[in-house]
């Protein structure tokens, strides 16, 4: 599965600027996982100065998202690629960290 397929399937709509934060976001932690360490001061700034914003604004538009996906998506779906019972919507670093995790699950190869 891919960053935008696993983020369609939570039921995040494309017309959130968050969708698209999130997407690059993912990708840049796939090139280097070192992005998960410093998540709000190193990852959306980059995000920022990609998409020609504000760090707050990302953050913002991500918590929208992820927000958007615990109310209006798919919560049983983000809820069962959790290990634990959630109770409340998974901050931005959380929430980064649990689709990450799952992206990097190898697919299951099909050996006879």
């Amino acid at each position: 599965m891919n960053v935008r397929s696993l983020l369609l399937s939570l039921g995040i709509r494309t017309t959130l600027k968050g969708f698209h934060y999130l997407q690059y976001a993912l990708e840049l932690c796939i090139q280097d996982e070192e992005y998960l360490l410093l998540v709000y001061k190193w990852l959306c700034l980059d995000v920022a100065k990609h998409f020609n914003t504000t760090q707050n604004n990302v953050e913002h538009c991500m918590r929208t998202a992820i927000g958007y996906c615990w109310s209006r998506g798919n919560r049983d779906f983000l809820i069962q690629l959790s290990s634990h019972a959630m109770e409340k919507a998974p901050s931005n670093s959380e929430f980064i960290n649990l689709l990450y995790n799952q992206l990097r699950i190898p697919e299951k190869s099909s050996s006879i």
